[in-house]
């Protein structure tokens, strides 16, 4: 069984999340090997600073978790967490307007975030548990269109998180041309595997460690 952790995005996004518990994030993410911290705008500097000299990269969101703010307020949240050290954005897109066919203005949203980040890699959420099959495929043409490098399924604040099939769909169709994350309700070790031969190529998990632990114990 292949590693999981260089595949997670170590995650702490509740509203109560303290400093000391990103710094523990952070120290958690440099033991195990995770791809990313994923954490509150507000935490970047601290996550920064904690994860300096390591191989551990810093991600944090934009437009989170409703999506519903205006393009300039997410255009300036992404260039302050680009000037902040975050090396990685997770955004989410304005969903009312994919939901009634405004897919222009979904894109256009999209790529302007994208530039905004210059070189980081930008995920976009779409929050799936809203969408039927063909928004999912709309929703994923629109970030490949944009130059995003990642769709990802789920904020994990909504009614709904990760599911294998919706996983499925957008790795099918996206056929590689951009990653696919996966993320709410992924916790297990068995979640983790599953999702990754479903297609995922990033897992976003509040829980990393004791996935990674479990891995551990099955070598």
């Amino acid at each position: 069984m292949t590693n999981p952790a260089p595949f997670i995005d170590h995650t702490l996004l509740a509203p109560t999340a303290t400093r000391e518990q990103i710094e523990s994030l952070c120290e958690e993410a440099v033991e195990y090997g995770f791809a990313t911290v994923c954490v509150p705008p507000v935490h970047v500097p601290v996550a920064v600073n904690s994860l300096y000299g390591s191989a551990v990269d810093v991600c944090s969101v934009v437009g989170f978790p409703c999506g519903y703010s205006l393009l300039r307020t997410k255009i300036q949240e992404t260039t302050d967490l680009i000037a902040a050290g975050a090396g990685e954005i997770d955004m989410v897109i304005q969903i009312g307007n994919l939901l009634v066919g405004e897919f222009g203005r979904v894109e256009d949203e999209i790529a302007q975030v994208v530039l905004a980040a210059q070189a980081v890699p930008v995920k976009v959420i779409i929050e799936c548990c809203y969408l039927s099959d063909d928004l999912k495929c709309q929703a994923a043409e629109l970030v490949i269109r944009s130059g995003a490098a990642y769709v990802k399924t789920s904020t994990g604040f909504g009614p709904g998180g990760a599911r294998l099939e919706d996983v499925e769909l957008l790795a099918h169709y996206v056929s590689g041309r951009i990653g696919v994350k996966a993320a709410g309700g992924i916790r297990t070790l068995q979640d983790c595997q599953c999702f990754l031969a479903a297609g995922a190529t990033r897992i976003g998990s509040r829980s990393g460690v004791a996935i990674c632990r479990e891995w551990l114990s099955s070598t």
